[in-house]
């Protein structure tokens, strides 16, 4: 059984990584860490996701059109500067923002597929895999792209429980 107090020493561990790894600590993980099991779950998988076949930019589009879809608040904000800081045009932020496709080719196929995974709630057909592949999202990015999903709407969520304010960071 976890005591309060390791739960607590788990807690400051996650939060110092994370302020040594950003430079600050974001409420996001400071409500996470409420579970050290939960915040777990989203840095891992942030962490291995950073090493998908999907562009920073690319990454960046993905998380922006599920935190739109999930209405986000924190994580439009946040994924609104990262996506700026990973090269995407304002006006292709300000479209998927919009519920509008970006101009750019590669950002366009994943938001694509990013909205229809989520509209379908991932049943695809073989229609609809052709057709993203069309536009340059083949099967490892369409899974990359479900697990970036996963791991927003884990942080989507508990920003709506939370009610999480915007880092100064990200306003």
């Amino acid at each position: 059984m976890t005591t309060t107090t390791t739960k607590n020493e788990q807690a400051e561990k996650i939060l110092t990584s994370v302020e040594q790894k950003y430079g600050f600590r974001p409420n996001l993980i400071e409500e996470l860490v409420t579970s050290p099991a939960a915040a777990q779950v989203y840095l891992r998988g942030q962490d291995a996701m950073a090493n998908s076949s999907l562009t920073q930019a690319q990454q960046q589009a993905v998380q922006l059109a599920v935190a739109t879809h999930n209405e986000c608040h924190y994580c439009d904000a946040a994924h609104t500067t990262l996506g700026r800081q990973s090269g995407i045009a304002t006006e292709d932020i300000d479209a998927i923002r919009n519920g509008e496709l970006p101009n750019d080719r590669d950002l366009r196929g994943v938001v694509s597929a990013t909205r229809r995974v989520l509209e379908e709630h991932g049943w695809l057909d073989d229609e609809d895999l052709e057709e993203l592949s069309a536009g340059g999202v083949d099967r490892r990015a369409l899974y990359e792209i479900v697990a970036f999903v996963a791991l927003k709407t884990l942080s989507n969520y508990v920003n709506h429980i939370a009610d999480t304010e915007i880092d100064p960071q990200f306003a």
